[in-house]
């Protein structure tokens, strides 16, 4: 009998390809494994074998596998359950999961190697640019395709290689590269010769003259006496020694130098005790305990600053204590450096953190600990994508934050939702959930109001601090009385006075980064548009250029207007350079930072600057959402909202829910440790009704309200939607393709589809976009809707003209 492998490649093909292999492989191989596979006419990819059968393919002839990649599987089958889940649920292919799930580093990349074909060759029958190639072999041993367009200066390379390989003049092979390299770290021992008691004066006899040898190997005795391994990197700088006087000692067969494989990250062990939780905190911890027993997952609301850490700390704490898994997962890479410095001192040794400012290797080293089992990858803390990760003995998943819309994935597919996602890979595991939240998402409410969920109230701040006082600025007042300074109203200056007087920090929110979102020309009312999107240009100050948010193109700033040609260009609106700027005139004694995407590019950019905040360097720190979720700052009393207005006005069902999150979670920075915090919120409209909620921090009518309106506009959490976005860079096939797919979607779904319609930003990076939303009532079945869903979309990729509209699909768009 021939033996196969159905495998799962990373490309978004919906079906699974099937290989051939010889008897061993099939009983060496395992589902989980990955293997080296050619795909197409000379593509080599990592794919996952998925299952081992003895069933030939009947539409085409299998091919032979490449190589085998691995002798033990890196994804278990609790994982491959999850991501056929992932796959059906959010209408994508296992491919993409595949791709999604794994660090890069495991799918190991092919590339064309261009050799020469040895013996003597006759240059006189090659044209000059296979000449051109010729020559370049003749220098070094092998070139890739793109070192070949660089050498012609041309892109189409294939008809000169096409001849060459005819000629017989050259061979090319598909090398696969393995990307993960683990981490060496140099020790230093002594020679065995020399390592005993009695031959240690005449080696110290022997380096009398060299005075700087001496004093490294007396070092080295001395760093021995710890019984540890010794590092090079340690007696160079314990001794005062350069790396050439350990080098000479090595050269002298006097020292040796061996390799210890070490991994990238490693926290420091546990040096304190949790926390005594306090009365009210024990309350919402044994409550949390019973509604465990007979309910799957929790919902913890408890207001900002009631100590919610502490209480995941001691559940955490009980999952190590019986050898179980732990996953914590944070909506913000910002939020994970307090949560560390937090986490380490107490679960230090079983500690492993997973997000994209990790580098490659360091996520394969987690991935790796974490499919081991190994103690120091028990507690996992980290972003969306960690709950990728290989859990084999997974106890409890606290999903922190949980209203965070930086938990839904939109691009690429699969777009996930991680807290829902994590509750389905808790069932897998029969694992329990606890979601964690100051303002609880419309959903998450409703399903804990409907019983689905058990519910937990945390009422009291930490040491009983009240909650800051919200103080709401009319800026409209403030304009017309002329009592602004720039962005700023008189009274937010004075509070800012007051709070510096006092020695103590502010934090002002400003949702948009950049100097000001428009230029406009004063004269004939043009702003500078991206060339790419259907956005108006961004001015950045600090680099005087503008930059598009969308794309990333970036020109320097104008002098004169593009279309008129005036020279009085004036910005509009602001962001938080301005701000920033502004600051800087009115409170040149303060200290200031700024906190967004622009000053935390880098790996560390969010630990410098939380760090430097936190060790009061910083007196004023002005930044986006990222500001607003979950930090902790000890010396912080004033919290400002430069504008409320932009976050209300925004074309989205969801405007007035993350409204009053954002706000009611910006403003619980303020006062959490001693003195009662203040508030201040810039608006043009302090009356309006989710403002007020805010003030008065009434989450109940804020529910209530919108969960009246979702219902009357058929929206989650009473509807489910899936939104389809159609992209082209042709307008009218884009235009054509939505309106077909509109039409056939409501013949069969009939008044539940809107569109299709133009969204606001209706062009990116080039391409047109158009967007359907399906509404599903509670009565219809998901599943059915989504199958017929599929068989429209089958239809419309097997027209012609419509094969080349990208379309996403995003399942429970929120």
């Amino acid at each position: 009998m021939s033996n196969f492998i159905n495998v799962v490649l990373p490309i978004p093909l919906q079906k699974l390809f099937t290989y051939s292999v010889t008897e061993a492989e099939a009983e060496f191989l395992k589902p989980g494994m990955r293997v080296a596979v050619e795909f197409g006419k000379s593509k080599v990819y990592t794919a996952l074998v998925y299952e081992i059968h003895q069933n030939p393919p009947i539409a085409y002839e299998a091919k032979d596998i490449h190589q085998i990649l691995d002798d033990k599987p890196v994804v278990n089958e609790l994982q491959l359950k999850h991501w056929e889940w992932l796959s059906n649920y959010y209408m994508c292919s296992l491919g993409e999961v595949f791709r999604a799930a794994l660090p890069s580093a495991f799918l190991l990349e092919s590339e064309s190697i261009i050799q020469l074909v040895l013996g003597e060759k006759d240059e006189t029958e090659l044209t000059d640019d296979e000449f051109l190639i010729y020559e370049a072999l003749q220098h070094q041993p092998e070139l890739t395709v793109n070192k070949v367009v660089e050498i012609l200066g041309k892109k189409t390379v294939f008809p000169v290689l096409k001849q060459l390989i005819e000629k017989e003049i050259i061979v090319i092979k598909e090398q696969i590269y393995e990307q993960y390299k683990p981490k060496l770290v140099k020790y230093v021992r002594l020679n065995a010769s020399f390592d005993n008691e009695t031959k240690l004066p005449e080696l110290l006899e022997e380096l009398s003259r060299a005075k700087k040898q001496r004093d490294a190997v007396l070092t080295y005795f001395q760093l021995k006496a710890q019984k540890k391994p010794i590092k090079a990197t340690d007696l160079i700088e314990k001794a005062n020694v350069s790396t050439a006087v350990i080098k000479s000692l090595v050269d002298k067969e006097i020292f040796e130098f061996y390799y210890i494989q070490t991994d990238r990250v490693d926290f420091n062990v546990k040096k304190s005790v949790i926390k005594k939780l306090t009365e009210y905190q024990n309350t919402a911890y044994s409550e949390i305990k019973s509604s465990f027993e007979n309910k799957h997952v929790t919902l913890l609301k408890g207001i900002t600053s009631s100590g919610k850490t502490e209480i995941y700390a001691k559940l955490i704490q009980e999952a190590l204590e019986k050898g179980k898994q732990v996953l914590y997962l944070l909506p913000e890479i910002a939020l994970t450096t307090q949560i560390i410095q937090r986490l380490q001192l107490y679960f230090g040794e079983y500690l492993s953190v997973y997000h994209s400012k990790y580098t490659v290797n360091e996520r394969v080293e987690v991935w790796n600990n974490t499919l081991h089992n190994k103690k120091k990858a028990r507690l996992i803390l980290g972003a969306r994508s960690s709950l990728f990760l290989p859990f084999s003995n997974l106890d409890l998943i606290i999903v922190d934050e949980e209203h965070e819309p930086s938990y839904k994935q939109y691009n690429p597919s699969p777009r996930y939702h991680a807290r829902d996602a994590s509750i389905v890979l808790a069932g897998f595991h029969k694992a329990k959930v606890l979601l964690g939240s100051a303002t609880p998402s419309i959903e998450t409410s409703y399903n804990a109001k409907q019983n689905k969920y058990g519910y937990v109230e945390l009422n009291r701040r930490f040491n009983n601090v009240l909650l800051p006082e919200i103080e709401l600025v009319n800026i409209k007042e403030k304009y017309r009385k002329k009592r602004m300074k720039g962005h700023f109203s008189d009274r937010l200056i004075k509070m800012i006075e007051e709070t510096l007087e006092e020695k103590e920090q502010v934090i002002l929110f400003q949702n948009r980064r950049g100097y000001s979102p428009v230029v406009e020309c004063e004269t004939c009312g043009v702003s500078p548009q991206c060339p790419n999107c259907d956005v108006s240009l961004t001015y950045h100050n600090y680099k005087k250029e503008l930059q598009c948010h969308y794309c990333g193109h970036k020109q320097a700033m104008l002098h004169n207007c593009g279309a008129c040609g005036s020279p009085t260009l004036n910005t509009k609106g602001f962001g938080t350079e301005q701000i920033e700027e502004e600051l800087e005139h009115l409170f040149p004694e303060a200290n200031i930072g700024r906190m967004d995407l622009d000053t935390t590019r880098g790996k560390y950019g969010y630990q410098k600057i939380i760090g430097k905040f936190q060790a009061q360097e910083i007196d004023i720190l002005v930044g986006t959402q990222m500001l607003s979720k979950g930090l902790d700052f000890s010396n912080v009393t004033l919290v400002g909202v430069m504008n409320a207005d932009n976050m209300l006005n925004f074309p989205d069902f969801r405007a007035y829910e993350r409204s009053y999150q954002l706000m009611v979670q910006v403003a619980g920075r303020a006062g959490r440790v001693k003195k009662r915090g203040r508030v201040a919120i810039q608006t043009f409209n302090p009356y309006h009704q989710i403002l007020q909620q805010v003030s008065t921090n009434n989450y109940e009518a804020m529910f209530k309200e919108q969960l009246d309106e979702r219902w009357q506009y058929k929206y989650p959490p009473f509807y489910r939607l899936i939104k389809l976005t159609l992209r082209h860079k042709d307008f009218n096939r884009v235009e054509t393709a939505a309106n077909w797919l509109g039409k056939s979607m409501t013949n069969s779904f009939k008044q539940n589809v809107l569109g299709p319609t133009t969204p606001s930003i209706s062009k990116i990076r080039n391409y047109y976009i158009r967007t359907i939303i399906l509404k599903i009532p509670q009565e219809n079945s998901l599943g059915k809707t989504k199958n017929h869903l599929k068989k429209i979309l089958n239809s419309f990729q097997a027209i012609t003209d419509f094969r080349s509209v990208k379309v996403g699909v995003d399942v429970d768009n929120y």
